[in-house]
């Protein structure tokens, strides 16, 4: 695996040296552009020497709505004061840390729920080349939870079922019947998914947990997999056993440290106990799995790109068809989850479809895991009913709006959902109750927006977000997210013009129909639903 070597290289020079790029391209017998392709793609690597300290705002709306800009003009201040040379200062994009914005990046690691003042007291000891005590984030979602269906201390009851009974496909039977879909937003069917894995003709099959998690304001796998990695790690084994796939992947974000260990940690006590490995949990089959630092790129979460990066290669989304299910994987059958799906899994099989459909409310069926963020006074994950009202949410769970302004707006889903206002509210999460309102449910990325914030400016930042990350690779998201950037910010500049409204719509249509992956076609989401929902505000920047 290219990446990971890149990483062991990075680790013992601090970055990747041209002379181990060329080692490494010997070694793996590869051309030396590709090793150089791969390392300067990740923005989690280095090419060159590292500087004397490194220090990155998030930029994202999230910390952007708590206070980022601020903080990052006291910090420039500071460094400039200073006059220490050799600081690096910048933006990051979101670090999956939303619930403590504004969110800090010092030498690679994340800083959060932190006062302005603590913050800028790391950032001077940065400055001095003090070195800096990582913070570590405890678990800060509050059980008990439903998604755990074991009593405490005990664990992997129905893989471990499964593993005698061999009853495969009574399991999609069972995933089919509570209608499972895939909680990272794109809601594919879980039942419908393994059941293709399973009926490949093919010795070498894989699954991956995709625990990448890099939307903007998405951070509820985090809290998954640091209090529940048991259900995460049972999950991927028990599509293993159903679609005789033999090696498991869980492909996690770099900025995710203490999930990164929270996971090596269960898999290593999983292998102990016999539960992974040349026999896994007694069921005859092979079945071991490991966790695949991601090299970073909001991309990644796309499940191709993903791919391409496990297989050491520049993480661009792929064309399809043909899909993972029959071509994943180095070519081969893959499954690829999320990590909410697969922790809901042993809750089905042990308390029955019947339980879990009925955990939901006003209609809807099964349980959410939410984090809401933004202009709230209690920040943070959330397990809930599906069918929960945003209300709920946004006053009942996370406290209500900051200052106790009124609700202006907010967004269901991250920037990819867009902006609904506060009269939608009483929308409750369902997909399709969120599609036929126009927007969607997503992975239940939720962020509060407090009367006095404008939306055009909020909408430009969400934008340039999708153009930071886009890969590149087509035209349509590379040079159309530029575009739209370029047009909002001359709005957010009361320099717009009415005509820049056509040019909106037929980018917004193009980008959709004609780039290579969801990114580009979310792209338009922030600005076509403020022009939706919110034209006012839009007009009163028009010349």
């Amino acid at each position: 695996m290219l990446c990971r070597q890149l990483y062991e290289v990075q680790e013992k020079y601090g970055y990747v040296p041209e002379k181990e790029m060329r080692e490494l391209a010997r070694r793996n017998g590869i051309p030396v552009y590709e090793v150089f392709g791969v390392a300067t793609f990740y923005p989690g690597y280095r090419t060159s020497p590292p500087p004397k300290a490194s220090i990155n705002v998030c930029r994202d709306f999230p910390c952007h709505l708590r206070g980022a800009p601020k903080l990052r003009q006291k910090i420039e201040d500071l460094v400039r004061e200073s006059g220490v040379p050799g600081i690096e200062l910048g933006g990051v994009s979101c670090l999956g840390q939303c619930d403590g914005s504004p969110a800090v990046q010092i030498n690679d690691a994340s800083y959060a729920r932190k006062s302005e003042d603590e913050i800028l007291k790391l950032v001077q000891e940065a400055i001095a080349g003090k070195k800096i005590a990582e913070q570590h984030f405890g678990p800060m979602a509050k059980g008990p939870f439903k998604t755990n269906p074991y009593p405490e201390g005990e664990k992997y009851g129905a893989l471990k079922a499964l593993a005698k009974s061999k009853d495969f496909e009574g399991v999609i039977a069972q995933l089919k019947a509570a209608n499972l879909k895939g909680m990272g937003g794109a809601g594919f069917p879980t039942g419908v998914k393994w059941e293709g894995v399973r009926k490949c003709q093919n010795d070498e099959k894989y699954v991956v947990c995709n625990a990448d998690e890099a939307e903007v304001a998405t951070f509820k796998d985090r809290e998954i997999m640091k209090s529940l990695p048991h259900l995460v790690v049972e999950g991927m084994a028990i599509a293993a056993l159903v679609t005789g796939a033999t090696q498991g992947y869980i492909y996690i974000r770099h900025e995710y440290h203490d999930q990164i260990h929270s996971m090596d940690e269960e898999i290593k006590r999983a292998r102990e106990a016999g539960i992974l490995g040349k026999d896994c949990c007694g069921s005859g089959q092979k079945y071991d799995m490991e966790v695949f630092v991601s090299p970073g790129g909001y991309v990644q979460g796309e499940e191709s790109a993903l791919l391409e990066a496990i297989e050491g290669k520049r993480g661009q989304p792929r064309v399809k068809p043909p899909f993972p299910v029959f071509v994943g994987l180095w070519g081969k059958p893959t499954v690829i989850n999320n990590v909410e799906t697969l922790a809901y899994v042993p809750a089905i099989l042990v308390k029955g479809v019947d339980w879990f459909k009925g955990q939901g409310k006003n209609g809807s069926e099964g349980l959410k895991w939410i984090g809401v963020s933004g202009h709230v006074k209690n920040p943070g994950v959330f397990e809930v009913p599906m069918g929960t009202t945003y209300r709920e949410a946004i006053y009942d769970l996370a406290g209500g709006i900051l200052g106790d302004k009124k609700l202006k707006g907010f967004a269901p889903s991250g920037p990819s959902g867009g902006f609904l206002p506060a009269s939608m509210v009483d929308l409750s999460m369902d997909w399709k109750k969120m599609a036929d309102a126009g927007s969607m449910l997503g992975s239940g990325a939720i962020v509060a927006i407090a009367e006095g914030t404008d939306l055009v400016e909020l909408a430009l930042n969400a934008t340039q977000f999708y153009r930071n990350e886009s890969c590149g690779k087509c035209v349509p998201c590379r040079v159309g997210s530029q575009k739209l950037v370029d047009l909002l910010h001359r709005m957010a500049k009361k320099e717009g013009k009415r005509e820049d409204f056509e040019t909106i719509q037929r980018l917004s249509d193009t980008m959709l129909m004609t780039s290579i992956c969801g990114l580009g076609q979310v792209v338009s989401a922030p600005i076509d639903s403020v022009l939706k929902h919110f034209k006012g505000e839009v007009d009163a920047k028009i010349k």
